[in-house]
């Protein structure tokens, strides 16, 4: 976790003047926020670089998508406190709604999505 160093400058007597170091909490959790975070994995559970991953909150509002990295790892950082819901898709399959995710502030909330579900086309 990040912190920001503050340096206080304070006088004592018959000693003169003397430096204090502290430190306080970094802006996310300063703010309150937390990261949401996961895994893509395939059926044969191997990670899927290139899935889309859409968050929402458990209510469905303030929909959000990013795409998994070369390990199948996603990040939706800087979230306030509460409750989202998130799902991965690639090509021709998806994962399960995972709902009410608890992203707390100041921590990192860890979810697997396993692509198990065939997407059905609209007709």
């Amino acid at each position: 976790m990040a912190r920001t160093a503050k340096w206080v400058l304070f006088f004592c007597a018959g000693v003169g003047v003397g430096i204090a170091l502290t430190l306080t909490a970094g802006p996310a959790q300063a703010r309150g926020l937390g990261t949401l975070a996961g895994t893509v994995l395939n059926a044969k559970g191997r990670p899927v670089a290139g899935a889309r991953v859409i968050m929402q909150s458990a209510t469905g509002d303030n929909p959000n998508a990013t795409v998994t990295n070369s390990h199948g790892r996603f990040f939706f950082p800087q979230l306030p406190h509460g409750y989202y819901d998130v799902r991965a898709t690639f090509k021709s399959r998806a994962s399960v709604w995972r709902h009410n995710l608890e992203v707390r502030t100041g921590r990192q909330t860890d979810v697997i999505l396993r692509l198990s579900v065939p997407i059905r086309k609209q007709r």
